[in-house]
């Protein structure tokens, strides 16, 4: 008589047991669920208050003289022109120097390093600069042009923008051209074109969009820095293109007017930060745009 009702109880045993695994899993479920939910909302939260708060000061202190007249004198009236031309022109010639050795040699550890010691040595050395704070490059770019030849100037805050944004972009076009299938690559070696076509006509092409996204990403990350521009352009309230001088730029500009105690200047920052953020925002949108549907 037990002998017969032991196997009847098996199925009923494993079927309880998977329902109790079950419960246990949705709880599981659930619980993670509930805290990405909430960490999201968190994050949001504070998001949303940083946007708003940059909005409705940056919006109320904006004006036409914030593009129109240089940086003057508590109470004169003053503006952002002079800081917002110095900014344009070194994050551009920080961008153009840097992009270009980036691209160069994230395609080379894509393409001729993989697996070899001297890529990886190279990758780690890129991954350092990657997460090395801002201040220790403007200290070694300080005494690199600035110390020796004898004067801040915007060359060297050229210098240590370009160096920042080398490790960005070499980062993403390694990983970009990482995603691209091999078989792609010897289709186009099978028909017999070299390597750097293969690369340029190729790879390249494919991986475009998430390149630009990573040049975006570098110029998102120079357009704010001012720890490196206080050790090399250092600043000036006048009008200023001389690169072989010290050069205005919004960041050092809202950093100084910020903490000021006057409140024509607090406004002209947060102006300035709104600039800088709609700046950033605005490229972001069109190089989205442009590249939406190169895929």
């Amino acid at each position: 008589m037990s002998a017969s009702i032991q196997p009847s109880l098996a199925p009923a045993k494993n079927l309880a047991v998977a329902a109790s695994l079950g419960r246990s899993r949705r709880r599981g479920d659930v619980l993670a669920r509930g805290l990405s939910l909430a960490a999201t909302a968190i994050g949001l939260v504070f998001l949303v208050s940083i946007l708003v708060t940059l909005f409705y000061k940056g919006f109320n202190a904006m004006n036409l003289s914030v593009f129109t007249e240089v940086t003057r004198p508590p109470g004169s009236n003053g503006g952002l022109l002079n800081a917002i031309v110095g900014s344009v022109i070194q994050v551009a010639l920080g961008t153009a120097i840097g992009t270009p050795i980036g691209l160069l040699v994230g395609t080379y550890l894509a393409e001729y390093a993989r697996g070899s010691a001297f890529g990886g040595v190279v990758r780690f050395v890129s991954d350092i600069l990657l997460s090395a704070p801002s201040i220790l490059i403007g200290l070694f770019v300080y005494s690199l042009l600035v110390l020796p030849f004898g004067g801040f100037s915007g060359w060297a805050g050229v210098a240590a923008l370009a160096i920042i944004i080398v490790p960005i972009v070499v980062r993403t076009t390694e990983d970009m051209l990482s995603l691209i299938p091999n078989t792609l690559r010897e289709a186009v070696i099978g028909l017999g074109a070299p390597k750097w076509k293969m690369i340029v006509l190729v790879c390249w092409r494919s991986a475009i969009p998430g390149i630009i996204t990573g040049v975006l990403l570098g110029i998102a990350r120079i357009a704010g820095e001012t720890a490196p521009l206080l050790f090399t352009s250092l600043g000036n309230n006048a009008w200023s293109t001389d690169l072989s001088q010290p050069m205005p730029s919004l960041p050092i500009t809202i950093y100084s007017y910020a903490g000021s105690p006057f409140q024509d200047w607090i406004e002209l920052a947060w102006a300035g930060a709104l600039v800088i953020t709609l700046a950033v925002l605005g490229l972001n949108i069109a190089a989205r745009s442009l590249f939406s549907g190169k895929k």
